[in-house]
């Protein structure tokens, strides 16, 4: 609840020195945040991280209508109204576990570590009502990296990286003693590249390619009184540039195609594809049983099947001018429920719960083996601190449960059914300075 949900500050004023070391600190940190915009992440709800930030981490995502720190403009821009001053740098290690089936026996993900940096800050502008912040957060991504040698196809090769970077400046209004209301402007940078070869034949765009967009977030908060809070959010859809590849000797099994002749074959030239991020929307509520005790209730609604029906790719097919891989990505439903409890003035101790439907069908498995977000339920735990001089230190752990999915064979060879797995797990830590 905005009212009560206060940070723990020290009491102790800044010196010049502190002055200046926290503003060499803070553009450290902005630099290694937009250094590490290409590790950005790997995700749990499609792919979109539960949360972005330690404290929205350990609270399982449930902020829309509980903001704790600066990072909550990327889910509702309206909490920034309800924050004192600060900023915060997170870094966060994401370890997914991947295997697959293709038909001929299990193989896992070479690659199952990745680093998600975050940074943001809040403050108000020009007036006491009015509120300026945002923040630079790897926020989504996907990716697998399978290799499995001697098929009756001959080497299977799959891999797959999307890697989704934003930078969210928010403007926050508080209109009244009850009421605010928020927009940010999300800007945003993806980078997109695959292979699925079979015996050396197959989409094989693994040349990265980067493409940028544009967005913008909507939240408002409703302080209903002491106890309970209302807040909602609705993302845009994020428009993209165009993605290009330089390729050849491309091929298309006639299973992987959704459009084309059978058996599409590419020629030397420019590929060129789109990848949208698909708009969405959450509701909250924030409640106080008891005034050190917060419990956080949220929906969210993302519309996948706008973005991720098909990944069409134009280039120069024999016989066409695009081929689409029919991934047929479903919308998906996300329940987050959130609580954190005060301790004492130094503690504050979090743990959260989030369920999401997998917008993967069985029956869409084989099209989506180098895509496989198919995990649906996650614990997180979380805890913040008090350190002197107005810092902070906020931590929080991740464990996504082990997902299986398995159906058909293989283009309807005779083997064994084909299979995905996945599990995750996420540790982070955040700094945090009140101003």
């Amino acid at each position: 609840m905005p009212s009560k949900q206060k940070p723990m500050i020290p009491s102790a004023r800044d010196s010049s020195v502190s002055r200046v070391v926290r503003r060499v600190i803070l553009a450290s940190l902005s630099g290694l945040a937009l250094l590490s915009a290409s590790t950005a992440a790997r995700a749990t709800n499609g792919y979109q991280l539960i949360g972005v930030g330690q404290c929205s981490m350990g609270m399982g995502g449930a902020v829309v209508a509980a903001p704790c720190d600066p990072m909550t403009a990327i889910s509702n821009p309206a909490g920034m109204a309800w924050l004192p001053s600060q900023t915060a740098f997170s870094g966060e290690i994401f370890n997914p576990e991947r295997n697959t089936n293709f038909g001929f026996g299990d193989v896992g993900s070479h690659t199952n570590v990745y680093a998600i940096p975050a940074l943001g800050w809040s403050a108000p502008a020009f007036r006491p009502d009015l509120y300026f912040g945002g923040g630079i957060y790897g926020t989504s991504g996907l990716g697998v990296n399978y290799l499995q040698p001697n098929t009756p196809m001959g080497t299977i090769q799959a891999f797959s990286s999307i890697d989704f970077m934003q930078m969210a400046p928010a403007v926050a209004f508080k209109m009244t003693d009850k009421i605010s209301l928020g927009l940010a402007l999300d800007v945003a940078a993806e980078q997109v590249s695959f292979d699925e070869t079979f015996g050396g034949q197959g989409f094989n765009l693994t040349s990265p390619s980067w493409a940028y967009g544009i967005g913008a977030t909507i939240g408002g908060m409703y302080k209903y009184n002491d106890k309970l809070t209302f807040g909602a959010s609705y993302k845009s859809v994020m428009k993209f540039t165009n993605l290009f590849w330089q390729e050849n000797n491309e091929f298309v099994p006639t299973g992987v195609t959704a459009t084309g002749p059978i058996g599409v074959s590419g020629g030397e030239g420019s590929y060129c594809a789109h990848l949208n991020y698909p708009q969405q929307f959450a509701f909250g509520a924030a409640v106080y049983p008891v005034r050190k005790w917060l419990i956080s209730m949220e929906g969210q609604w993302l519309n996948w099947h706008s973005t991720m029906n098909q990944f069409k790719v134009f280039g120069p097919w024999v016989g066409a001018t695009s081929v689409a891989l029919p991934l047929n990505w479903q919308n998906e439903w996300v329940a987050n429920l959130g609580t954190q409890y005060d301790l004492n003035k130094t503690w504050q101790v979090r743990a959260g719960f989030t369920y999401g439907s997998n917008p993967i069908h069985t029956s869409d498995l084989q099209a989506n083996l180098i895509m496989p977000a198919i995990v649906t339920t996650a614990v997180t735990f979380g805890a913040t601190q008090k350190l002197p001089m107005r810092w902070s230190l906020t931590e929080a752990v991740m464990h996504t449960f082990k997902n299986d999915v398995t159906d058909g064979t293989l283009f309807g060879m005779p083997v064994q059914p084909l299979k995905a797995s996945m599990s995750e797990n996420s540790i982070g830590i955040q700094i945090g300075y009140y101003f």
